[in-house]
């Protein structure tokens, strides 16, 4: 960073001095991505499928921790999916809006949505929805099932990163451009 830089940050008043100490040792890297709420209609090549009209774009994919956070765009009606999460997730709807048919409650853009582990669920997109977006943070994976409860498919942070390499290799942004959202 340069110094203009370094002051328009700070409105142009000088700073603080910086903590002087070295990091703890292995300590990740962070990660700072620009308009990632406010830019969804940025680079189409970012969005990787998922299936038909749905598409994650990665957040963060922290392999060592075993969670991901992504955005997920549904541009169709319908039911997603029956599944349920081996951890945690938190989902924060940006555009449009959500339900699951287990529940009374209707995630929509500005709330916040809290999903227990182990929980079934099946994710329907109402008909009136043109567009969803939602930001959301799992932990574990989540165990796709069919009707009578068999597990079917299985996604987590690492099928994630390998369905992100496939696609930015077969796009043109090279397999290693996931590597950013990595830690």
């Amino acid at each position: 960073m340069n110094v203009i830089e370094k002051n328009n940050r700070n409105n142009g008043n000088p700073e603080p001095p910086a903590y002087a100490m070295p990091q703890a040792h292995g300590i990740a890297e962070g990660l700072v991505l620009p308009k990632v709420i406010s830019d969804l209609d940025d680079d189409e090549r970012l969005w990787v499928p998922q299936s038909d009209r749905v598409h994650f774009k990665p957040v963060m994919l922290h392999a060592t921790q075993g969670y991901f956070i992504n955005l997920l765009r549904v541009r169709r009606s319908g039911v997603l999916s029956v599944h349920h999460h081996t951890g945690p997730v938190h989902a924060f709807p940006i555009r449009g809006r959500w339900y699951y048919l287990e529940h009374d409650w209707v995630a929509e853009a500005g709330g916040y949505a809290f999903e227990p582990p182990g929980e079934i669920h099946t994710l329907y997109v109402p008909e009136d929805v043109d567009e969803m977006v939602t930001l959301f943070h799992a932990t574990g994976g989540y165990i796709y099932l069919d009707e009578k409860g068999n597990a079917i498919g299985y996604e987590d942070v690492f099928t994630k990163i390998e369905n992100c390499r496939k696609h930015y290799e077969q796009v043109g942004l090279g397999a290693n451009f996931v590597d950013q959202f990595v830690r």
